[in-house]
């Protein structure tokens, strides 16, 4: 599924047009961007949680040729899914609204 699915997926469960619908879309993860790079963590019950984590600089390998590589320090997002967010991966697929 892409974005524009979830975006049409939107604008038919709610009757939004499909430009309002993109609206949305893009606010909640521009605002689930903005919260992360906050360094706040972002929870949405029943389906998961999202966070940032800190990755230390280390030497790294060339898996071609061998040649080992510095890998600077960087920050990457981890997601933690949630019980319930688990529990669906093994039912038949319903839509939780």
């Amino acid at each position: 599924m892409t974005k524009i699915d979830i975006i049409n997926l939107v604008a038919e469960d709610t009757g939004l047009s499909k430009v309002k619908s993109e609206e949305a879309v893009e606010t909640i993860i521009a605002t689930i961007k903005e919260t992360l790079q906050l360094g706040e963590s972002v929870i949405l019950r029943r389906f998961g949680s999202f966070q940032i984590r800190s990755k230390n600089a280390r030497i790294g390998r060339n898996p071609k040729t061998g040649e080992e590589a510095p890998i600077s320090a960087r920050k990457v997002v981890r997601f933690k899914s949630g019980k319930y967010f688990k529990g669906a991966m093994n039912e038949t697929p319903v839509r939780f609204y």
